[in-house]
């Protein structure tokens, strides 16, 4: 068994699942070619598909937050939950430069809770007023036995999709088709694990502190259980305060589920290029901790989590300072990470970790 198998993953299989399933999808595109003046084009590589109506462009994402929910139903928090959503599919729709305006829910319960129905969606608002977004839609359904989880309380899954504009600055999405060797990358510091590798996460806190173990103090303010359900940074604000400022992003690429690896290679394959990024932000300690825990290798860790990593933009040299100022005026933490190069290859170094995968 591997080691993505011993931690709950399977991300080549995933990677064959989400291929299989887009395939499918593509297909219907031409349904809607030449009627009712709509029609779907592809970014490819992207979240995100863009629908044409007339002048109008719009981009559509949807996701989820997994496994993190088991987090709220541990802790009992569920106001934070709303930021992991909306950044799942609002990020998305950014890579592309798509403005996220809209966004839809569905909440699968297996009982009715007034009271976190309405934590939920205060959380979803806050998170919704910060991306500057509209909740247009939703919907609960009660399905019982059909949904499970932790705990006493309301178990639930939840879902989302988003809809953006594409702003009037940009000619086309932004699909790594303009991505050049000496282009610098920009890293955005994260939060935390965002929403992605909690089943491995899961699986090593009980194996070291049981089945009550977001119980377990972190230090002297938290419990381990808080700790990891930090909610995600939004990052949606400032990919689009950039692109109203009319600078050229080459690329975009946001760091879930299958790390740097796999989500930067997205950008870099349009034209075959590579990067060397040896100034990424290191990994946060309760990531630290937890790969003690767990006792992983740094390129497991760096293929299930983000590492402290949330975000990585191509941009111009010449772009650079504005966009770091751009983003410390937002209270983001950014740096310059490291440079695209001319070969099919991305090298990592982070502090002793050296790492290199060749495409």
């Amino acid at each position: 068994m591997s080691q993505q198998q011993k931690s709950g993953l399977d991300i080549d299989l995933g990677n064959l699942c989400s291929k299989d399933a887009f395939n499918w999808a593509k297909s219907t595109f031409s349904n809607r070619q030449g009627k009712s003046g709509a029609a779907a084009l592809q970014v490819d590589g992207a979240f995100s598909n863009m629908l044409v109506f007339g002048n109008q462009r719009i981009g559509i994402a949807s996701d989820g937050i997994g496994t993190k929910i088991e987090l709220a139903e541990r802790t009992k928090i569920y106001n934070t939950l709303g930021f992991d959503l909306v950044a799942m599919v609002a990020d998305d729709l950014a890579t592309a430069g798509f403005e996220p305006t809209n966004i839809s829910n569905i909440i699968d319960v297996d009982n009715l809770d007034r009271e976190t129905i309405n934590e939920l969606m205060k959380g979803l608002t806050e998170a919704c007023n910060f991306a500057n977004m509209s909740i247009s839609g939703g919907e609960i359904a009660e399905l019982g036995g059909r949904i499970s989880g932790f705990g006493d309380g309301m178990h639930f899954n939840w879902c989302s999709t988003a809809v953006g504009v594409l702003p009037t600055q940009l000619q086309q999405p932004i699909d790594g088709t303009k991505v050049e060797a000496g282009q610098v990358v920009v890293a955005l510091e994260s939060k935390g694990f965002r929403s992605n590798g909690f089943s491995l996460l899961r699986r090593t806190m009980e194996a070291h502190f049981g089945k009550n173990w977001h119980e377990a103090a972190y230090n002297e303010q938290k419990t381990w259980g808080e700790v990891l359900l930090t909610p995600s940074l939004i990052y949606t604000p400032l990919i689009i305060a950039i692109i109203h400022q009319n600078i050229d992003l080459k690329g975009v690429a946001h760091i879930t589920g299958g790390g740097i690896f796999d989500n930067f290679q997205r950008v870099l394959k349009a034209n075959q290029l590579g990067a060397d990024l040896d100034n990424l932000f290191a990994p946060l300690e309760v990531m630290n901790r937890v790969i003690d825990l767990a006792q992983i290798r740094p390129e497991d860790a760096y293929l299930y989590w983000n590492m402290g990593n949330g975000m990585l933009m191509v941009v111009d040299e010449q772009d650079l300072d504005t966009v770091l100022e751009t983003a410390s005026k937002l209270n983001y933490a950014a740096r310059a990470a490291g440079r695209i190069t001319a070969q099919k290859k991305m090298t990592l170094q982070c502090g002793s970790v050296q790492l290199e995968k060749t495409y």
